[in-house]
């Protein structure tokens, strides 16, 4: 059970959910669109520094107003951007007569073997802007297997970070983590004074996973188990941003593939329950903010706590009531891992699928078009006519006003507009994920579509059914005698072609994998087989 989900209700009060895939296709059109003459477009740049590689690069400012020029990008934002596109099925490398993915290559720097955040390494690195980025790399490597600069870079950062790996072992053999980044020069890690951040080891623990799962070679696989030994070993809450969930994912996709016995219920209730001890409030909204659902949104519980303290030494600690601020960025991306998790352990279909259901709806409140002019810090923006760029964050209390959108660079100074390309370059993972049906309220969620390098698998969806009633859900199998299994109660629901109703009860869920009637249906090694794919990795024996 992940406790955090627990106290959300089982229903979101309002079904305003947005389309998310039109929204990150909207939201493509919009940021790499070099004709717009609004306020502050176009938002694109050419970057021809050719800092470490002989070729053109694309830039987008992570703040709408930011920067615009030479070098001044972050892969967080464009790879991503370019990532969310793919995953709503808009072909980055054919689009407008340019291979948006072969320009990612200029983030990687050939002589550290890393894949960057910015085309050079900041002074002063943190694990998750050098580990979220090459996250992006192999996600992008797996998408584009034609690329095969991608690939390159994906074995060549991969072994970097295996030989950072030993910088980081102790002399009883474990893996310490407790650094707040890795200095490749010393080959040791380093900690600024201020945070560390353990969860870097989910991270590592995901990228070594996903070069085992290509390659097979086995170091990797030995590295990605050491690494979650070493996260699982933490005595305390560890999560610092959004790595922790590719660290849940990693181990339940090794428990199910490898016969391990990682405790992916810790793992989750970590990544939700806004307990960390490193940064303390960081977690899962399940609270309503001012009359509105923020169910399942991610950021700060305390909010002037911990991430004032990151931002401004001199920022008071102090926690203030009714405080927490919530980001676009980390709600999109979490749902990245979490929920093919549920492939691997259905167990968890039930809270993940509640979970997602609450954040479908609350992320709408990131985007203008939600609030009135009071309840929000830019108002004046008007060069959006789709409502597709989000704003940073949401506040549970600012200016007199709740919930409130905002972000840091009015607040703190360094910026005229709170809105967030980084964030917004997100929104694909929703758009890639969820998929519409005709009742409302049900939804299906895609398990195959950010289960980066998955072995053969056959269509798999999950749904959760918030409704008190019983509900029939429509699922289009297509055309051909189709088996639709459940891997939660481990048994065919039904069997058919073209739409077939399956039976839901109220607050249940259901991992549903379309199965080719024409495939016999086995069970050995504690799994269940479609012909050579399995269906359900746990059936027992």
């Amino acid at each position: 059970m992940i406790r955090k989900v627990s106290q959300m209700p089982s229903s979101p009060s309002s079904w305003q959910v947005r389309d998310w895939r039109q929204v990150a296709k909207d939201y493509d059109r919009l940021v790499f669109s070099q004709d717009a003459t609004e306020d502050f477009f176009p938002l694109l740049w050419w970057d021809d520094e050719n800092i470490n590689h002989s070729g053109r690069m694309f830039g987008l400012p992570s703040y709408v107003g930011g920067i615009k020029s030479g070098g001044q990008h972050e892969a967080i934002n464009c790879a991503t951007a370019v990532l969310s596109a793919t995953l709503v099925g808009i072909d980055k490398r054919h689009q407008h007569g340019t291979n948006w993915v072969a320009m990612l290559q200029g983030y990687y720097d050939p002589d550290q073997r890393l894949f960057l955040n910015q085309t050079f390494r900041p002074e002063n690195p943190s694990f998750w802007y050098d580990l979220y980025p090459h996250i992006l790399l192999y996600a992008l490597t797996w998408l584009y297997p034609e690329e095969r600069n991608l690939a390159s870079m994906m074995e060549a950062t991969a072994n970097r970070w295996l030989q950072a790996l030993e910088g980081l072992r102790l002399p009883n053999g474990q893996l310490d983590f407790t650094y707040t980044a890795y200095d490749f020069t010393r080959d040791q890690g380093v900690r600024n004074g201020r945070w560390v951040e353990p969860d870097a080891a989910a991270g590592i623990a995901w990228m070594m996973a996903m070069a085992y799962a290509r390659t097979k070679a086995t170091a990797y696989r030995e590295a990605a188990l050491s690494a979650l030994h070493a996260l699982t070993s933490n005595p305390e809450n560890p999560l610092y941003e959004l790595l922790l969930p590719f660290g849940a994912y990693t181990a339940a996709r090794m428990n199910a593939e490898a016969d391990q016995t990682f405790d992916v219920a810790a793992l989750l209730n970590w990544c939700f329950d806004g307990d960390s001890q490193v940064r303390p409030g960081w977690g899962v909204i399940a609270d309503h903010w001012g009359g509105y659902d923020c169910y399942g949104l991610v950021g700060s519980t305390t909010d002037w706590g911990q991430r004032w303290d990151h931002m401004d030494t001199n920022a008071s600690s102090e926690v203030l009531p009714n405080s927490g601020y919530a980001f676009a960025a980390n709600t999109f991306a979490y749902a990245f891992p979490l929920v093919p998790l549920v492939r691997y352990d259905p167990q968890f279909a039930h809270d993940i699928g509640k979970w997602m259901t609450h954040a479908i709806v609350s992320a709408r409140l990131f985007y203008p078009g939600s609030w009135s002019p009071q309840q929000q810090s830019c108002a004046f923006f008007r060069s959006d006519p789709y409502d597709a760029i989000a704003y940073e964050g949401l506040r549970k209390l600012w200016d007199h006003q709740s919930p409130y959108a905002t972000g840091d660079p009015i607040r703190y100074s360094w910026g005229s507009i709170d809105l967030g390309l980084y964030g917004s370059s997100h929104v694909g993972i929703f758009g890639g994920i969820v998929q519409s049906t005709p009742v409302d309220g049900l939804v299906l969620f895609d398990l195959l579509a950010t289960d980066v390098f998955h072995g053969p698998a056959c269509p798999t969806f999950l749904a959760y059914n918030p409704h008190l009633t019983d509900q029939s859900l429509p699922i289009d199998v297509g055309l051909q005698p189709t088996v639709i299994y459940d891997a939660v109660t481990h048994r065919a629901l039904a069997q058919g072609q073209g739409m077939v109703s399956i039976p839901i009860a109220p607050d249940q869920a259901a991992v549903l994998v379309l199965v080719p009637a024409t495939e016999q249906i086995t069970t050995r090694s504690g799994k269940r087989w479609a012909g050579d794919t399995v269906i359900d990795f746990h059936v027992g024996t």
